[in-house]
């Protein structure tokens, strides 16, 4: 038995269509948006792998010149002087519906032993606060990759759903709406028809 489409199912199919190229602007909105800060947030990361880089190379250097004028042990009853464990603060922070995290942490201060604080020589000073800028940098480089993979990820799942409806769902919706309303015109012109046909009988009778 064939199912007869109606103007109520008509009307449904068209607010759907209407409805899915609502998303669909929207969707493109937030891809074009999305793209727009993932560019920013990648300018951001060639220029804080830079730093990082040449924060690394100024620590080592600074590394470099602490032993050979202090020699290693007084360096390393620094390095164990210091905190072994400095807690990395992650919150959450938005971006365009993207959650992505927020660190932040702060260099340890060194602790006192029986002389006092642990102060070798200005050499093992600027060692020590070399290698707590590199800390900070590589905290900040892996905020901004963690941001940048997180809105890449973002980006491609928008895309697939703006091509997904562009492509696929609302010519497909379309495609039905078309042969809806040719039915229905179909339908209305055989009950015209019909309609002639009984009254032709009822004149001639």
């Amino acid at each position: 038995m064939e199912i007869k489409p109606t103007r109520s199912e008509l009307m449904k199919l068209k607010k759907r269509i209407t409805l899915a190229k609502s998303g669909h602007n929207l969707l493109k909105k937030k891809r074009d948006g999305l793209v727009i800060e993932f560019f920013e947030i990648m300018k951001r990361a060639k220029t804080v792998r830079k730093e990082l880089t040449d924060t690394y190379q100024l620590a080592q250097y600074k590394l470099d010149v602490a032993s050979a004028l202090e020699g290693t042990i007084p360096i390393k009853t620094a390095a164990m002087a210091v905190k072994s464990t400095t807690p990395v603060e992650i919150s959450p922070k938005n971006i365009m519906g993207v959650v992505v995290p927020r660190i932040t942490w702060k260099a340890p201060a060194a602790v006192k032993i029986s002389n006092g604080y642990v102060r070798g020589s200005i050499a093992i000073d600027e060692t020590i606060e070399g290698y707590d800028a590199l800390i900070s940098k590589v905290v900040t480089a892996a905020e901004v990759e963690t941001t940048m993979l997180r809105l890449l990820k973002e980006i491609e799942k928008t895309k697939r759903r703006v091509n997904a409806l562009e492509f696929s769902i609302i010519p497909r919706m379309r495609k039905d709406a078309k042969f809806v309303t040719l039915r229905l015109e179909e339908m209305e012109r055989e009950n015209i028809f019909r309609l002639k046909r009984i009254k032709k009988k009822v004149v001639a009778a």
